[in-house]
């Protein structure tokens, strides 16, 4: 809760210009402050030289941190096939649990699954949990919730990680508010302090404008989901040993609140941009709908996907399922070509991983050449044509 006093308070609206959110105003020499607009962040509390705004909270339950140990993988899969971003986040997971020399586990549902405990061990993990059972054959958050939540209140583990995907999106916050812990989402960078054991969480913030490194230090476990393509998998080792451990749950207490009906697969002939290892994208640049033409006959060239800016995709001329970016996908092509792209640090967020990046842009100054291994000024309308025609021709 956030309080003015209204006896220190002299209406200097110094906390007015401190406030990013525009949750103060004076009125008669005294800050009011909007309680639906305000986000307790402090600032207005330490640019007041009055000390006539201060925050209350409540007083945080202290638990025992040292009782939770060891890192946990969510290991989604769907019809037995793990997904890519398992692998990546089990290579991250391993270089953090040698760094607090804990114990690395895969947490796999499903049914008749068992087969894949062996490759989550080759790719990193020293243990596999896992729950086997007719409930948990297709994907329903609420079981898979209640799945995951009753584990991790039985093992305790410090750190929970999950891909930033539609299913991880859809149940991993459930099981944050279940067992009274923080979450932060779409994370692309996780470090480890050490001396704390706190998990140093990355995810842009405030639109793409600003990294922000977030804590979870009063609560247990730690988790974050992470977006696809920001971390490497390990490469496989097939003679690696590790522990298979079952688990089961009862289904059949708690009725589910939803039904399964069934599971229709999206009609499209787009490339998955996610899984692509050459991306030509359009911005603002493009100037028009139609000139998508132009980059999708470079992307055929070279079998690649389109991709697109944010800005493209609000002018529609071309559908969100392009969007690379913070809002958009993440991806980590073998070759990002950008064309008539400024370089948004939201965009930036979203393709900077590339392993080698093209940009061309008729702006000497455009941000996007700070982040391009190769930067090419000049119209595109002229070079992409052009780069097009002798692709095709060496190409044949």
């Amino acid at each position: 809760m956030i309080e003015v006093i209204r006896d220190k308070c002299v209406g200097c609206s110094l906390c007015i210009k401190s406030c990013a959110y525009d949750a103060i105003v004076v009125t008669d020499k005294l800050a009011e402050i909007n309680i639906d607009k305000c986000t307790l962040c402090g600032a207005c509390v330490q640019a007041c030289p009055f000390d006539a705004i201060i925050i209350r909270r409540a007083a945080i339950e202290q638990i025992d941190k040292t009782a939770y140990k060891g890192i946990w993988v969510y290991a989604e899969q769907r019809d037995g096939i793990i997904a890519p971003v398992v692998l990546e986040l089990l290579g991250k997971a391993r270089e953090l649990a040698e760094n607090l020399e804990a114990e690395l586990s895969a947490i796999l549902l499903g049914h008749e699954v068992e087969h894949l405990t062996s490759e989550l061990i080759a790719y990193g993990a020293d243990k596999v949990i896992l729950v086997d059972d007719p409930a948990l054959q297709h994907f329903q958050d609420e079981l898979y919730a209640k799945a995951m939540g009753l584990l991790i209140e039985k093992h305790k583990p410090a750190i929970v990680l999950a891909g930033a995907t539609v299913i991880g999106r859809s149940f991993i916050p459930r099981v944050a508010v279940d067992i009274h812990t923080g979450l932060t989402a779409d994370c692309t960078g996780l470090d480890i302090d050490i001396e704390t054991k706190n998990l140093q969480q990355t995810r842009p913030a405030f639109g793409g404008n600003i990294m922000a490194t977030i804590l979870t230090p009063n609560h247990r476990p730690q988790m974050a989901t992470v977006r696809h393509r920001v971390f490497d998998p390990l490469e496989k080792d097939e003679t690696r040993n590790g522990i298979v451990l079952a688990e089961s749950i009862d289904f059949d207490s708690e009725g589910s609140s939803a039904k399964w009906l069934g599971f229709e697969k999206e009609k499209t002939t787009l490339v998955n941009l996610s899984e692509a290892n050459i991306i030509v994208s359009g911005g603002r640049g493009i100037k028009d709908a139609k000139n998508f033409a132009m980059l999708e006959e470079l992307a055929e060239a070279v079998d690649g996907a389109v991709g697109a800016s944010r800005a493209a995709v609000d002018a529609e001329w071309i559908a969100y399922a392009h969007q690379v970016g913070q809002t958009g996908k993440t991806v980590k092509p073998n070759i990002y070509i950008a064309c008539g792209i400024s370089g948004a640090i939201q965009h930036l967020a979203g393709m900077s991983s590339s392993d080698y990046i093209i940009a061309i842009n008729k702006d000497t100054d455009a941000p996007i050449f700070k982040a391009a291994d190769l930067g090419i000024v000049g119209d595109l309308f002229e070079i992409v044509p052009k780069l097009t025609k002798r692709i095709k021709e060496i190409r044949k």
